[in-house]
């Protein structure tokens, strides 16, 4: 770039430099110069104080950028930047905006960088580039799975939603173009993005209350997802339209009368409901088309707030209203700000119809959602005037903090609750004081809790809806008066992640849940240092452990315990670490004869920890094979126990203390296990049993059968090596003529034979 070469039009001295003889870009000059002209008249027509130089460098540095790009199909990569921006300026967006629009593939694409656009546009615009920039690579980590690949990059362009919302803007505009030029993309994408489309991006639409954009994206999506379907139901309707226009013009007639001899002026029309929404319909409800009569809503847009309610008792004098379908949402609005009068009413044929009504502001607001709080009011200095969306905000930053503090996200759970806390309708309840609270449908009392306050979720034990105890899974409905049910005691429990709906309810849940985990931590890996520090004759411990923490590149001791605990770092480690002022032959003989010791003793695996302290519990003599848990008992490392054990039961309410525990190698060792024995007393029976035992390769270590009433009723000790054994001793018993039943022993039974 040595030679000397022309600036942009309106540029400074920094702005990368165009070469004006460059054929490509000559001929994407001529190309898309009245495409770009079409784009200033369109925003011109809404916005007269535009920044038509800010747009012009824009237009003029895309276009340069992506000169040399062309699609397989020959179309150059620039026609979808200037249909971005079109698609912006159909939602009446500033200046900025559509000129963040026009660059958006810049950072992606090209070799520019956020740095380059920055210099050249400042950081506004950089920021709203960079914010719907895919994740090209992870620092240091190579080789990504899609779905990994895909969770970084949406929580990267939350993260830029939540300093600028006008980020999602731009990518629904960018997704809504891809869709529509979706047959350009090679087969084996389409699915995918589609998909993508339907989960995410128009739930995303939703939830910023963009409903036009939505729905041209479900449809979009459904038409790559279901061909055939789409086609039919499009067909459908297409058939059907002509009655269908006839019917809503019969419908509205009266109501228009009405309204003119009111004096009231408003636009008043019937609004197709869009193909996905009805397919959606048939798929739920479990109904053919022809039993889907809500293909449509009558739409009444007036001037003022006290008009919708004025008109809403017009529409209800002349057509019978369905009492449990009204909805008022201009005095409760959804979350997404949308608000209209919603009721249904019965046609003189006995068919429902859905009515919205509404103001031209409201309309706009839930055609255009935040695109329509907007205010283009620009200023001489290019700055804009916006509303406040402080609850989008909040809503965003929210959900981030449930991800915060980790390099990498668990794309797996980071979709999963995006998706969820996306596409979720309302219900609206109250507080015994009759404060209003507005939560997704399908909450819960734990997720209210959270909404009054952290600390009420924290300690919430039990809740009463309409004066009622219900269970804390209870599903809320609107109108409910909830109250909840507090206790100093009372703590999140992990079952609770799975019935709760809002995200703050699963941040502060998770969180807390983390921290247990970690205390719990340090206390096991404190049971282990104590076990092998005094086994290795290692005196001050604090001092060792100290030592070996700092060797080890641990801040302090007690992550290093927690990190020991967890089975991060293994006690070999620990222990090398601080007794390296023996011999290095003793040090190595020491170790390996200590820790080979352990191997042998414990065929279980404590959270992905190797030789820690293991007791098998008395209670429920575990075997291999069998389903189980450990218990961390002070003093004595972890106790396993069967899941189904009784006392366990028991124990597993204080879960801080409860861990995972794995069945490792297969072990030449042999476990006790106690059978109780029901079966007609008869002579030799003693015998069978005993040869039944022996046939198995079955040790007895104890057999006593007592007779009562006409019946032997016993206890049996063998040992086995695990539970596929054991199985197959019980079922020879089982075989044994005569035999009743034959039962493993828990220590809920065990008092039968005391």
């Amino acid at each position: 770039m040595s030679q000397k070469k022309e600036h942009l039009s309106g540029a400074s001295e920094t702005m990368w430099p165009i070469d004006p003889q460059d054929k490509n870009y000559q001929l994407l000059r001529r190309m898309f110069d009245p495409v770009y002209e079409e784009l200033i008249n369109k925003i011109k027509r809404y916005n007269p104080n535009y920044n038509g130089e800010l747009l012009e460098r824009a237009y003029q540095f895309s276009l340069w950028a992506h000169r040399n790009q062309f699609r397989k199909s020959g179309e150059p990569y620039f026609e979808h930047c200037i249909y971005v921006a079109l698609v912006l300026a159909d939602m009446l967006m500033d200046s900025t905006t559509i000129a963040a629009g026009m660059l958006h593939d810049v950072i992606e694409d090209t070799e520019y960088t956020r740095e380059d656009i920055e210099e050249n546009f400042g950081p506004e615009i950089a920021l709203l580039v960079d914010g719907v920039t895919k994740i090209a690579e992870i620092s240091g980590r190579k080789n990504l799975s899609y779905e990994t690949r895909q969770a970084e990059t949406f929580r990267k362009m939350l993260l830029s939603m939540a300093r600028d919302l006008r980020v999602i803007i731009i990518k629904l505009a960018d997704r809504l173009h891809n869709m529509r030029t979706l047959h350009h993309v090679p087969v084996k994408s389409r699915q995918r993005i589609a998909l993508e489309t339907r989960d995410v991006y128009a739930p995303l639409a939703h939830r910023f209350g963009m409903a036009k954009i939505k729905s041209e994206l479900e449809d979009l999506a459904f038409k790559y997802l279901d061909h055939k379907a789409y086609n039919e139901l499009s067909n459908r309707l297409n058939q059907n339209r002509q009655e269908r226009e006839a019917y809503i013009r019969k419908f509205i007639e009266p109501i228009r009368r009405e309204l003119e001899e009111h004096g009231i002026r408003a636009e008043i029309y019937g609004r197709p409901k869009h193909l996905y929404s009805i397919h959606r319909k048939m798929q739920i409800r479990n109904k053919p088309f022809e039993e889907i009569y809500d293909l449509f809503a009558i739409r009444i847009i007036v001037r003022k707030v006290e008009e919708c309610y004025y008109v809403l008792g017009l529409v209800h004098n002349r057509y019978t209203p369905v009492h449990d379908r009204f909805k008022d949402y201009i005095a409760m609005p959804k979350m997404n700000g949308y608000q209209s009068l919603h009721t249904t009413v019965v046609d003189d044929n006995g068919h429902l119809v859905e009515i919205q009504i509404r103001t031209q502001e409201m309309h706009r607001v839930a055609e255009m959602g935040i695109a329509a709080h907007w205010r283009y009011k620009e200023e001489q200095n290019g700055r804009i005037k916006r509303d406040p969306l402080d609850e989008q905000l909040d809503w965003i930053r929210q959900f981030l903090e449930e991800f915060t503090g980790s390099e990498t996200v668990d794309a797996k759970d980071f979709l999963e609750s995006l998706k969820i806390d996306l596409y979720q309708d309302e219900v609206f309840v109250f507080s015994p004081k009759g404060d209003v609270y507005r939560l997704p449908r399908g909450a819960t009392p734990v997720d209210f809790a959270f909404a009054v306050h952290t600390k009420v979720g924290l300690h919430c034990i039990g809740a009463k809806v309409n004066d009622r105890i219900v269970p804390l899974k209870y599903e809320l409905n609107s109108g409910e008066v909830v109250e909840i049910i507090t206790s100093a005691n009372q703590h999140p429990r992990q079952d609770w992640l799975t019935f709760v709906k809002t995200s703050k309810a699963r941040h502060h849940i998770r969180k807390y849940l983390r921290e247990v985990q970690f205390e719990h931590s340090v206390k096991l890996g404190e049971e282990i240092i104590q076990k092998y520090f005094e086994r290795f004759k290692i005196k001050d411990i604090d001092a060792s452990l100290a030592e070996a923490a700092k060797k080890l590149h641990f801040d302090d001791p007690v992550n290093l315990k927690a990190a020991i605990g967890r089975g991060d770092v293994s006690i070999e480690k620990v222990v090398s670490a601080v007794s390296g002022n023996r011999p290095q032959e003793e040090r190595e003989n020491l170790l390996k004869k200590l820790f080979q010791r352990e191997k042998g003793h414990y065929p279980v695996q404590v959270q992905g920890m190797d030789n820690i302290m293991v007791h098998f519990g008395k209670c429920c003599s575990p075997v291999p094979g069998d389903d189980i848990i450990g218990y961390v008992t002070q003093g004595k490392g972890v106790t396993v126990h069967r899941t189904t054990c009784p006392n366990m039961l028991a124990l597993v309410a204080n879960q801080d203390r409860t861990i995972q525990v794995d069945w490792t190698v297969e072990t030449d060792e042999e476990f006790r296990v106690q059978l109780s024995i029901l079966a007609e007393d008869r002579k030799h029976m003693i015998r069978d049993i005993a040869q039944a035992i022996s046939n198995n390769n079955t040790n007895i270590i104890h057999l006593d059968i007592r007779s009562k009433d006409n019946l032997g009723i016993g206890k049996l000790i063998i040992e086995v090596k695990n539970l596929s054994h054991l199985t197959r001793v019980i079922k020879a018993l089982n075989g044994i003529k005569g035999m009743i039943s034959v039962e493993r022993v828990d220590s809920a039974s065990r008092k039968r034979f005391s």
